[in-house]
């Protein structure tokens, strides 16, 4: 099949293929369109936590960007890990030289693990200079506490949050419920004129590992085809579901999900 679209995925590595710009280029072509990358940091790292960060320089993540969409122009631009406040600068100035109507941006702080990703320098400036340019954010519950310093306990705390981004500048919200306690697992989506919750089945399982990347990563890829933003989110959610449902088990810790979901392949390929 010929791909629908280009995406150009700027996030961090992940040496275990589970997250990070692994598990966003699985999703692009799982999904059917073409991935470009710029990587910003190389981790080392497994199912069980994270052992190093080593970042990337911003300037040649700066060249990765305007390089490679020089040749390729994206249809939409997804953001993961952005370590540092010079490397978010890097990055916003380098968009500006980019013309796509959709940017998508998953604010990864805290690693499966627990490991910090990001410095308080970096979470301002992202406020600050990234998510005013920013088509969709896709926060989970701690995320979005730390981006408005508000304790999350509820739908109306969430609410509360979402309008908080909302007034940062950015277009769509989508906090993620999957760090609640429920058995239940509410997405909500926010824009200025609507809300709309996305109501699922909590799946019974320890194999979550960049869950949060691939919804991201799903939900550009259908917004780059030409799906409304809703149905973007909905598809998007049902793809990391049967992902999950996979339960590959794969390591010792919180394993990845399956990419592979949406693949049926003919007899003659297997």
């Amino acid at each position: 099949m010929k791909p629908r679209s280009k995406i150009l995925i700027i996030a961090g590595s992940d040496s275990s293929g589970g997250a990070g710009i692994q598990a966003d280029i699985k999703t692009v072509t799982a999904l059917g369109s073409y991935a470009m990358t710029a990587v910003t940091a190389i981790t080392s790292q497994n199912t069980e936590g994270v052992k190093s960060v080593i970042p990337l320089n911003p300037n040649d993540i700066a060249k990765q960007i305007l390089f490679t969409c020089e040749d390729i122009k994206p249809d939409a631009v997804k953001i993961g890990m952005l370590h540092s406040s010079d490397v978010i600068s890097s990055v916003v100035n380098s968009l500006k030289k980019i013309s796509t109507k959709y940017l998508i941006v998953d604010p990864v702080m805290v690693a499966k693990s627990g490991a910090r990703l990001i410095n308080t320098k970096a979470i301002s400036t992202l406020k600050k200079k990234l998510l005013v340019k920013t088509f969709l954010v896709t926060p989970n519950i701690p995320e979005a506490e730390v981006l408005t310093k508000i304790k999350i306990k509820n739908l109306s705390d969430v609410l509360k949050a979402g309008k908080i981004l909302l007034e940062l500048g950015v277009k769509n919200v989508l906090i993620k419920g999957g760090h609640s306690k429920s058995n239940y697992i509410q997405d909500i989506f926010l824009s200025q004129k609507k809300y709309k919750i996305f109501n699922h089945k909590r799946i019974n399982t320890k194999n979550t590992h960049g869950t949060g990347c691939t919804l991201s990563s799903a939900i550009a890829t259908y917004l780059s085809c030409g799906k409304p933003i809703n149905k973007s989110c909905e598809l998007g959610i049902k793809y990391v579901n049967h992902a999950i449902r996979s339960n590959l088990n794969y390591g010792k810790g919180h394993g990845p999900i399956n990419h592979l979901n949406s693949f049926n392949l003919k007899k003659k390929f297997l």
